[in-house]
């Protein structure tokens, strides 16, 4: 039987390898403790759940949604941006709510991409900024995930040797999985970058209130003055206001890229329940001290996997953001790779990671933790760890020729 077109694209979900052996284990009746998926713990904030009780039943609010999300929604995140990043949107023009960032960002590839249009995205990066233009057709050039000065110069080679010129650049910063964070002056860079190449710039902001660091807030590349000229940024509710299953995100920015992305979405969805987006607006229009408590809980969660871990032998470099940590593979592991790593971490220490493979080849050298997990079983995971590398020898010999990994 022959592949479909687009499915023949795609490469082997290699989470889902990781996902088989932990589901085998805990059906054996081992405690997995699961770092691996970035699925917020947390509770939805009381306020939100009220009122989305409050709606649900009411008049006409079981009836078909608006598409590019109610006014009063967008209206909100309009205001979000002006209070957060001082950036003045017009909610009906440069807001689009979506469901989810992710989705956001799929059907903005199918808005943009022609047949073998290029695009420029960091390896490693998140699966679906890459795999959204594959499976519209385009083709994907890679380029560095760190937001450092060395960015440009591979970017302008990545310009140069494309043929046909790119479209577009993406960038995710507070990065999923690496946990960079970008500088304004960066950013600042980046839009001239993209004016003089004539790119588009799609920017994943996923992760903006989850941050460490209190003087030093992550930035919006819409902050850069004229950057809505050429850009478009994508954000969600999943992780701000552990929100992951209510599906709610939004895309703001260029008017031209968000009347295609709102062409299409006109043909695919009627947009999330209206319930739903009348909470999420509450949330918006809401008190903040939730953002604040979910900040800290992560601050906490992160001390402690970096201070846990380190005293079992592993050393976790300190994330300044995100819920994530990208981490090195142990040195007498690392000829394993990402994805046989994180299968022997479930095996033999109880312990689930995202293997670094699925973020990009440049990332099979590392795994992410998501500090998803209360700090009790961080500790229990650092137990687990503690013991599994004591044995590291023993594992290795079974696992793989102790020669292969000098």
């Amino acid at each position: 039987m022959t592949d479909f077109y687009r499915i023949k694209r795609l490469p082997p979900y290699v989470f889902e390898q990781v996902n088989r052996i932990k589901a085998a284990a805990r059906a054996n009746g081992a405690d997995i403790v699961d770092l691996g998926m970035g699925n917020p713990d947390l509770p939805t904030p009381r306020h939100v759940i009220e009122k989305l009780v409050e709606t649900v039943g009411k008049p006409r609010t079981d009836r078909y949604s608006a598409s590019k999300g109610i006014a009063g929604l967008r209206r909100a995140q309009a205001a979000y941006y002006d209070r957060r990043f001082a950036v003045k949107l017009d909610p009906e023009t440069q807001v689009v709510a979506t469901l989810g960032s992710k989705e956001g960002f799929a059907n903005m590839a199918q808005a943009i991409t022609a047949p073998g249009d290029v695009v420029l995205v960091p390896n490693p990066s998140y699966p679906i900024h890459a795999f959204g233009f594959l499976m519209a057709g385009g083709v994907i050039r890679s380029v560095p995930a760190e937001p450092t000065p060395a960015f440009f110069p591979a970017l302008e080679r990545a310009v140069l040797r494309s043929i046909p010129k790119p479209i577009a650049v993406v960038v995710c910063y507070p990065s999923n999985p690496t946990a960079y964070v970008a500088s304004l002056d960066f950013y600042k860079d980046l839009v001239a970058f993209a004016k003089k190449h004539e790119l588009f710039i799609l920017s994943d902001l996923a992760y903006a209130e989850v941050y460490f660091d209190d003087d030093n807030p992550p930035p919006s590349v819409l902050q850069v003055p004229g950057a809505s000229d050429v850009t478009v940024e994508f954000t969600s509710m999943s992780k701000t206001f552990s929100m992951a299953g209510w599906r709610m995100g939004f895309a703001v920015g260029n008017e031209r890229l968000l009347a295609a992305l709102s062409r299409v979405k006109s043909y695919l969805d009627y947009g999330a329940y209206t319930p739903i987006q009348v909470a999420a607006t509450a949330a918006l229009n809401g008190p903040d001290d939730c953002i604040r408590e979910m900040r800290q809980i992560y601050r906490n969660r992160r001390d402690v996997l970096v201070d846990s871990f380190g005293r079992a032998g592993w050393e976790i470099p300190q994330p300044s953001a995100s819920m994530f940590a990208w981490v090195p593979i142990p040195e007498p592991f690392r000829a394993l790779g990402s994805l046989e790593f994180s299968k022997l971490l479930v095996e033999k220490a109880e312990i689930a990671v995202a293997p670094g493979i699925g973020f990009g080849e440049h990332g099979d050298e590392f795994v992410r933790i998501a500090i998803v997990e209360n700090e009790q079983r961080i500790r229990q995971a650092a137990r687990n760890l503690r013991r599994f590398l004591e044995t590291a020898d023993k594992t290795l010999h079974n696992v793989v020729p102790l020669a292969a990994c000098r």
